[in-house]
């Protein structure tokens, strides 16, 4: 089987501090510049931060958090969980992005997305029913930007582009990624533009994605298009027990999806719907093996040739997710392969 990297994923999840309160975003975001720091010396292969603007998760100018990371590292890949193009300019997404691959020497990797929350929308003066159309626009633009210059596209949202440079130019090719969550036009989408899919499993068994990996093979046959390697992405926690795993985790994650299921109106999580999760679904919460084994599992199954763990759910305190990093980097991955190798 295809070598498989294995990356991680963040959103800045404001963190509780040594007195059990939320930490200030400030200092959140300098423990993410560590963290991924960390997971560079781990010989990690991808940090991705999530764009959100909300009380919650710190993290709402992913670039530039990633050219800071960009400055301490020299091997991580440096992408975003996801960027969301709908309600930014691609034009400049495109300058920062070639600016961060200028600066790291190559390692940057946009995930696009249209996001799971819509914060972004008012707060940019968009209107949310403009959503399919905004991102299908500006998808349209970044892809072809990524691919060469000049660039000539017209569409609805804004004004003409005619024969028009941007700078600066990409000076080594950029491996772009859109994040999808699950329907099948987003999947075609992502053929039709030559990109990379990053699949957002989130809950539930893994292999029910396996028609959207079918869907994706068939489509790039059908378009004519090389098959590209694919992606998932899901969240987890690594500790030295399953138990220990387990037991450090659940009190984070009640907080954060009792906080996003009031908002959405989605009844209480219970623990043992978590555990549920933890056995049987896109929970990768265990011991190094078992955690190891479930990846494995889920990248054999589904074909794909990446896998990024969300390390971060709710406000966990930054030492126990150093702790967890540590766990993935030095004994989850070196398993992964050598599971993957059998």
């Amino acid at each position: 089987m295809t070598a498989v990297e294995l990356g991680l994923d963040s959103f800045g999840d404001v963190s509780l501090g040594a007195d059990g309160q939320p930490k200030p975003m400030d200092q959140v975001l300098r423990d993410v510049v560590d963290q991924a720091v960390l997971a560079d010396e781990l010989g990690i292969h991808f940090i991705g931060l999530g764009e959100h603007h909300r009380p919650d998760f710190a993290i709402s100018s992913p670039e530039m958090l990633l050219a800071a990371i960009a400055a301490r590292t020299s091997r991580i890949k440096l992408g975003t969980a996801v960027t969301v193009l709908s309600s930014d300019d691609p034009i400049r997404v495109f300058q920062r992005f070639s600016t961060l691959n200028a600066l790291s020497n190559g390692r940057a990797e946009p995930i696009l997305g249209r996001g799971s929350f819509t914060e972004s929308y008012p707060l940019f003066g968009y209107d949310l029913r403009d959503y399919d159309v905004l991102f299908e626009e500006k998808l349209d633009i970044f892809a072809k930007l990524s691919k060469g210059q000049p660039l000539t596209w017209s569409g609805q949202h804004r004004s003409p582009l005619s024969n028009q440079m941007v700078y600066p130019p990409l000076g080594q090719p950029m491996t772009v990624w859109v994040g999808v969550g699950g329907s099948p036009e987003s999947v075609v989408r992502v053929v039709r533009q030559d990109l990379q899919l990053m699949l957002a499993i989130i809950g539930g068994d893994p292999r029910r994605f396996a028609p959207y990996v079918d869907l994706y093979q068939r489509a790039c046959a059908q378009l004519g298009q090389p098959v590209r390697p694919i992606g998932i992405h899901s969240p987890g926690f690594v500790a030295a027990t399953d138990e220990e795993a387990r037991e450090a985790l659940w009190p984070h994650y009640a907080e954060m999806f009792g906080r996003i299921g009031r908002e959405r109106g989605w009844p209480p999580t219970t623990k043992d719907r978590y555990l549920d999760e933890v056995e049987h679904g896109s929970l990768y919460v265990g011991s190094p093996e078992t955690v190891a084994r479930k990846i494995a599992s889920a990248v054999r199954d589904l074909g794909v040739q990446r896998f990024d763990m969300k390390y971060a759910t709710g406000p966990m305190p930054h030492a126990q997710l150093m702790d967890c990093l540590r766990l993935y980097g030095e004994k989850v991955i070196p398993m992964v392969h050598e599971l993957l190798a059998e």
